[in-house]
């Protein structure tokens, strides 16, 4: 349970939506496709000029309510992993006890393509613990939602995560990340996963794969390298619908956390058994 009132919880949540639907409706009015203003890490990182319009309705939206919260947005950030991972501890460090992390539009390549597989993802973190996080699906619209110790949501009806219990009856998604050493380690990966699995996903978008573990379209997703703003809301609406959200080691979420494993709980340990014998750990 937070240390925060349920109130106070309630008020973040309905902000977060509020600034999650607004940068939704921007995506669906453009959702035929976008021009590429320029590659980040590498040509397989993409930027457009819709993504920086998203951020920054979203972060008007949450300061104009909180105006003495902080806020991590992922266009505030130079690329690279060394980058996004310095920039979370520079806002850890301050002195305010509130920080908004967010994605504005996770799936950029999706977007780009036009594929309806890009959204928004908006957690707010209370002294370096997610309290609160939001991912909106505007092509389904599907709000995913948590507050800490109050349950998961889509569309205000709970969720929970799927039933599967054996990793033969796992659908698993996993990334196609751009950095090198992320792609090798995600081929060993599914090298190894494949013939053990019912299947393998990898839908392009960290928040979408996050939120269908949830509600249980999805028994699991992992990957190798990801920064905040891609898993901080959906960390806790899993963990919110009763799944299980580790690094790679099955250590407990830590928003620090780069190298990531999302179950239903079930099949938590044999997915990490699979992943560490194969060497991705």
């Amino acid at each position: 349970m937070s240390s925060l009132p349920e109130s106070e919880l309630q008020s973040i949540l309905d902000i977060a939506t509020t600034a999650a639907k607004k940068a939704g409706e921007i995506i669906v009015q453009n959702s035929s496709g976008a021009d590429v203003t320029k590659t980040k890490a590498n040509s397989k990182d993409l930027l457009t000029m819709i993504d920086p319009m998203c951020e920054k309705i979203i972060k008007e939206t949450v300061l104009a309510e909180f105006p003495t919260h902080d806020f991590l947005g992922e266009e505030d950030v130079p690329a690279g992993k060394e980058a996004s991972a310095a920039a979370l501890d520079a806002k850890l460090k301050t002195d305010k006890d509130f920080l908004w992390i967010v994605d504005p539009i996770d799936g950029t390549s999706n977007f780009v393509h036009g594929m309806p597989l890009c959204m928004p993802s908006v957690a707010c973190a209370y002294k370096g613990e997610v309290v609160v996080g939001v991912i909106f699906d505007p092509h389904r619209d599907e709000v995913f939602t948590a507050m800490k110790g109050y349950g998961a949501q889509m569309n205000g009806k709970s969720i929970n995560v799927g039933k599967q219990d054996t990793i033969s009856d796992a659908i698993v998604a996993m990334g196609s990340p751009p950095g090198e050493e992320s792609l090798k380690m995600s081929l060993v990966g599914i090298k190894a996963l494949m013939p053990k699995v019912r299947t393998i996903r990898m839908l392009g978008s960290a928040a979408l794969m996050l939120a269908w573990v949830a509600n249980g379209r999805l028994t699991c997703y992992w990957e190798y390298d990801l920064s905040s703003w891609d898993i901080a809301a959906g960390a806790l609406i899993i963990k919110e619908a009763g799944g299980q959200f580790t690094d790679l080691e099955g250590t407990d979420f830590d928003i620090k956390n780069r190298k990531i494993c999302a179950s239903n709980g079930l099949v938590h340990q044999e997915i990490l058994e699979v992943l560490n014998e194969a060497g991705v750990v």
